[in-house]
């Protein structure tokens, strides 16, 4: 089992357990108002499971979900920028994917999920690893990465049955345009799957609130009621 990152920051949030990678992993589970519907995996950024992360999640619980975002750094949380990369290079792709496909069987054995599959949500690192775990787990039907993305050289979406939706800022020089080319041509190639992939006229990090130096709210609503509807759409 690899070691988790490690931080002096504050804990994540953190209210559920599950068996995932060989271990007991955390996570944060927010349930609608009806008390059941589809499963929908929440994937955090390079942070960590913050206060914009359970957000999200409880704002897909107010849509109808059955929302958990699992905790990749067990409970740890960045603080700084040097911090967070720290930390991502710590996390190996592979044991945060297994970790995700745990999550997944959580989600599905939960008697309050309703669908037979899952979508996945997921910003900047999350969504990198929206893509990564679709691609293996063909239990993921729908995926939603937020300004994230695979390089098309280290890719392999040969197994990818999910529909996507994916959210980008035009003006994030971290996704340059030639790259997003890049990775959709190779999951077209790989998979045939064509992925609707949506430009909006904001930086990195569009969505998240929390950052108003990047924050973006017209491009943030228009993307958030796209991926509520599309998720409606592939789940139920």
């Amino acid at each position: 089992m690899s070691e988790l990152p490690k931080s002096t920051g504050a804990p994540a949030h953190q209210n559920v357990t599950f068996s995932s990678a060989g271990t007991t992993a955390h996570g944060y589970l927010a349930l609608p108002p009806s008390g059941q519907g589809p499963g929908v995996i929440v994937i955090q950024e390079w942070w960590g499971l913050t206060d914009h992360i359970a957000n999200v999640t409880d704002r897909l619980a107010a849509e109808g979900f059955v929302a958990l975002a699992p905790d990749l750094y067990g409970g740890n949380v960045a603080h700084e920028r040097d911090e967070a990369l720290r930390m991502v290079k710590e996390l190996p792709v592979s044991h945060g994917v297994e970790l995700l496909s745990g999550a997944v069987d959580h989600l599905l054995g939960m008697p309050e999920v309703t669908s037979a599959t899952v979508g996945s949500v997921g910003f900047c690192m999350g969504g990198g690893f929206v893509l990564r775990l679709a691609s293996v787990d063909q239990r993921v039907s729908a995926a939603v990465p937020f300004y994230g993305g695979i390089p098309a050289d280290e890719s392999d979406f040969s197994g990818l049955k999910a529909q996507i939706q994916g959210h980008y800022g035009e003006l994030d020089a971290s996704i340059p345009k030639e790259g997003l080319e890049q990775m959709t041509e190779a999951i077209q190639r790989q998979s045939g799957i064509t992925p609707d992939i949506r430009l909006y006229p904001a930086q990195h990090a569009f969505f998240n609130d929390g950052r108003p130096s990047v924050y973006d709210p017209k491009s943030a609503a228009q993307a958030w009621q796209s991926t509520v509807a599309f998720l409606h759409e592939q789940l139920g």
